[in-house]
């Protein structure tokens, strides 16, 4: 199709659609499903393109449901974090090699899904403030620099917060899609081509049918399962990231 071989179209489509039902369920880990199965037919450079481009055609659409649960003040310090932290983390995904970062990040990840399945509580973190959540940004805004990785850190903040799942969606979802739109924008000369324009445009029908599909199963979750499902899916994406 198009010149693209059907072998990457079918790797476009699969990360695609797995990566919007992730993000339409949970609300985050499209970059890290789609990116375990590009980084089979895509370099790191436009696999990160893609991630943050189709990300953010997807986070801005899901977003717009929970609107009415998306707290500025309470988002403003993460913002403001990953206003800084996105240049660092492109600069060090141009600058060296990004693998045992990844690896690290997935072995951490893996560890905390684990303990916040077994645990029968998790603690609540209460200190810091805005102070924080701002670091929080900081460090989510380099790993979406890095590779689109930005939700990571920040959901498993808003868990270790105690935050309800419209509270916590309302925060870490639209910090998503600023920091796609952040990395977008600096990524976007050295890794968007013409055949990446092309493989975002191929990739917009799964991308839509995925995102349905996670916001029925949004719609259906309690607050106990949801909290479940987010541990799964941050322990499936580490294992992605490990693997």
């Amino acid at each position: 199709m198009l010149g693209i071989p059907l072998a990457t179209l079918s790797v476009l489509w699969a990360g695609a659609f797995l990566g919007a039902v992730a993000a339409g369920g949970a609300g985050f880990a499209f970059a890290l499903a789609a990116s375990a199965i590009w980084l089979h037919a895509l370099d790191p450079i436009q696999t990160t393109a893609l991630i943050v481009a189709c990300g953010s055609i997807l986070h801005l659409t899901l977003v717009w449901p929970i609107r009415r649960s998306i707290d500025g003040v309470r988002l403003a310090p993460f913002l403001v974090g990953a206003l800084v932290g996105v240049p660092l983390g492109v600069l060090v995904l141009t600058a060296v090699n990004p693998a045992p970062l990844k690896l690290a990040l997935g072995l951490c990840m893996a560890a905390y899904a684990l303990y916040a399945l077994l645990a029968p509580r998790l603690p609540v973190i209460v200190a810091g403030g805005r102070w924080a959540n701002a670091g929080i940004g900081f460090v989510g805004g380099i790993l979406g620099g890095l590779g689109g990785y930005s939700g990571v850190v920040p959901t498993i903040w808003t868990q270790l917060r105690g935050w309800p799942k419209e509270v916590a969606r309302g925060v870490y979802q639209p910090f998503i899609l600023f920091a796609h739109v952040v990395t977008l924008a600096a990524v976007g000369v050295v890794g968007i081509d013409g055949r990446s324009w092309l493989l975002i445009v191929l990739a917009l029908p799964p991308l839509a049918i995925g995102a349905v599909l996670g916001l029925q199963i949004y719609g259906r979750l309690n607050e106990k399962a949801f909290k479940q499902m987010l541990s799964l899916m941050i322990l499936l994406s580490g294992l992605a990231l490990v693997f």
